[in-house]
C-alpha cells in the first residue's frame, strides 16, 4: 500500500482543510479501520478511498511506535480504545476482582481457577478443531476419564499445559527460552501427532495460517523453515528484554502471541503455543487476573475476526495494531463473562455459607458439594471429580465425602473398584431441615 502514498501526497493539500473529510478520517483512525473497513464506508463527497486511505496513513505515522525481533519488523499503536481498555486490567479490574473477597479468599478460588483452565483448555482445542462439546469435555476433565479420541487427548494436553505454566510461574521461571517453547509444544501435542515432530520445528514450508473450517481461507505463508531457529530466538530476546523500550506486559504479551503464529514454527499445533506463550508471558509479569478468564472461548465464538485481525497486520506494513486491538476485545469480553461468573459464584457460596451455619460439622467446600447436589438431585459423584473440581488430595477429597455420608446428607454405594456417592433421600429436603432452622 505504500506506492498509494506517493501517488497521492501531492492532492491531499485540498482535503486538509475539508471539515467533512477531516472528521471522517480523524473517526477512521480512532477506530483503526483497515483498508477493506474504509472501502465499506459512505465516504465524503468529492474524495476517493484511495485519497482519504493516504491522508489516514500519514496522520497515523508520527503515534506508530517500530520494534524489530530478528530480522522482522512491525509497528503497533496504542490508540486510546486501547489505553482504556489497558487501564482497567492494570487498575480497575483488580479492584472490582479483590471486591468480591468472600469468593476470592476461599476454596472458591481455587475451583474456579481451575474451571477457567479447563475451559482454556477446551476452547483453545476447538479453536483448532476438536469436535466436542464443552459438558462432554468438562466431564473428562473432573472425572479425570481416559481420553477416548484424538480430540480428547488434544484437551487433556492443553489442560495439563496450563497446569504446567502455572507450576512454572509458582516456581519462579521467567526466561523465555528456545527450549521451553520447544517444551510447551512437547507438552501440547502428546501422542496427537508424529512423535518426530512433537518439539521440534518444521522442515518443509507445507504450512499456511488458515480457517480450520474453511481450508480455501489462507491468511499467511510463514517464514522460510531454514529461518525458525534464528527467529524463535530472537523472539525470545525480545520477550526476556525488559531494560529497553517500554511495551505495557499485556500487549508484548499479544505482540508474542502473534510473532509464534507468524513464525509457525511447528508442523502442528502453532495456535495453541502461542496462545499458551500468551498466559505464560502475561501471568509471569504479575497479571495474576488471567488465571481467572479463558480468553480462548471468546476466540471461538469469533474466530473469523481473530483471522482478520491477524491478516490486516500482515497486508498493512506488519502493523500490529489491529491484532493488538482486536485481542484487548477479546480479553475485555472474557474480563465480563469472569465477573459474571464470580457473582454468581459469589451468590452461590453465600448460599452455601447459610448452609455451614445451619448444618452441624459442614466445612465451606462439603456445603458446597451438597448445595451442587440439591440443584443436580439425581447426580451421582466420585472421589476425583471432587479432587479435580476443588484442587485437592485424594485423601481430602474422600474424607469429604465420607464425612457427609457419615452425617447422613449421602449415600455410599460402590460400582466395581469405584465408590459413587449420591445425595440422601432425605437429602433433598436439607433446605428445609430442623438443622438449617
Amino acid at each position: 500500500m505504500k506506492h498509494l502514498l506517493l501517488q497521492n501526497q501531492e492532492k491531499l493539500p485540498l482535503f486538509l482543510g475539508n471539515a467533512s473529510v477531516m472528521k471522517f478520517v480523524h473517526q477512521a483512525n480512532q477506530e483503526y479501520m483497515h483498508w477493506d473497513d474504509v472501502r465499506r464506508k459512505r465516504l465524503p463527497e468529492g474524495t476517493t478511498l484511495e485519497l482519504l486511505w493516504t491522508l489516514m496513513k500519514i496522520l497515523r505515522d508520527p503515534s506508530l511506535k517500530f520494534i524489530r525481533v530478528g530480522k522482522m519488523q512491525f509497528s503497533y499503536a496504542v490508540i486510546s480504545e486501547m489505553q482504556r481498555k489497558l487501564h482497567l486490567l492494570d487498575t480497575g479490574a483488580a479492584g472490582r476482582l479483590t471486591s468480591h473477597q468472600p469468593f476470592v479468599n476461599l476454596e472458591g478460588q481455587e475451583r474456579y481457577i481451575i474451571s477457567s483452565l479447563m475451559e482454556e483448555a477446551i476452547a483453545s482445542s476447538q479453536i483448532e478443531g476438536a469436535a466436542t462439546t464443552r459438558k462432554v469435555a468438562k466431564e473428562m476433565l473432573r472425572l479425570n476419564k481416559r481420553p477416548r479420541t484424538p480430540d480428547e487427548i488434544m484437551i487433556r494436553n492443553n489442560y495439563r499445559t496450563m497446569q504446567k505454566i502455572m507450576d512454572m510461574i509458582k516456581g519462579g521461571s521467567k526466561r523465555m527460552t528456545v527450549e521451553s517453547i520447544l517444551d510447551l509444544h512437547r507438552e501440547l501435542t502428546d501422542s496427537t501427532m508424529d512423535p518426530q515432530w512433537q518439539g521440534k520445528f518444521r522442515e518443509s514450508n507445507d504450512v499456511y495460517v488458515g480457517e480450520h473450517m474453511d481450508p480455501d481461507k489462507v491468511y499467511h505463508i510463514p517464514p522460510d523453515y531454514k529461518e525458525i531457529e534464528g527467529m524463535i530466538g530472537a523472539l525470545c530476546d525480545f520477550a526476556n528484554d525488559d531494560g529497553g523500550e517500554f511495551i505495557h506486559p499485556v500487549i508484548k504479551g499479544i505482540i508474542l502471541h502473534f510473532m509464534l503464529a507468524f513464525i509457525h514454527p511447528f508442523v502442528d499445533g502453532n495456535g495453541r503455543t502461542a496462545r499458551a506463550l500468551f498466559y505464560w508471558y502475561v501471568l509471569n509479569r504479575g497479571y495474576w487476573l488471567f488465571q481467572f478468564m479463558s480468553i480462548s472461548r471468546i476466540v471461538y465464538r469469533s474466530r473469523g475476526k481473530y483471522y482478520m485481525a491477524f491478516l490486516h497486520t500482515e497486508t498493512d506494513d506488519n502493523d500490529l495494531t489491529y491484532f493488538i486491538k482486536h485481542n484487548l476485545e477479546v480479553i475485555q469480553e472474557a474480563f465480563d463473562d469472569m465477573q459474571h461468573y464470580i457473582e454468581r459464584k459469589q451468590r452461590e457460596q453465600e448460599e452455601a455459607s447459610k448452609l455451614v451455619r445451619g448444618l452441624k460439622s459442614v466445612n465451606l467446600r462439603q456445603a458446597d458439594i451438597l448445595q451442587d447436589l440439591l440443584k443436580n438431585p439425581n447426580k451421582a459423584l466420585i472421589i476425583p471429580e471432587i479432587m479435580n473440581t476443588y484442587g485437592v488430595v485424594y485423601q481430602t477429597a474422600r474424607k469429604d465425602l465420607l464425612h457427609l455420608v457419615h452425617l447422613g446428607h449421602l449415600n455410599l454405594t460402590r460400582a466395581g473398584r469405584k465408590f459413587v456417592f449420591r445425595l440422601a433421600s432425605r437429602g433433598e429436603k436439607l433446605g428445609h431441615s430442623k438443622e438449617l432452622r
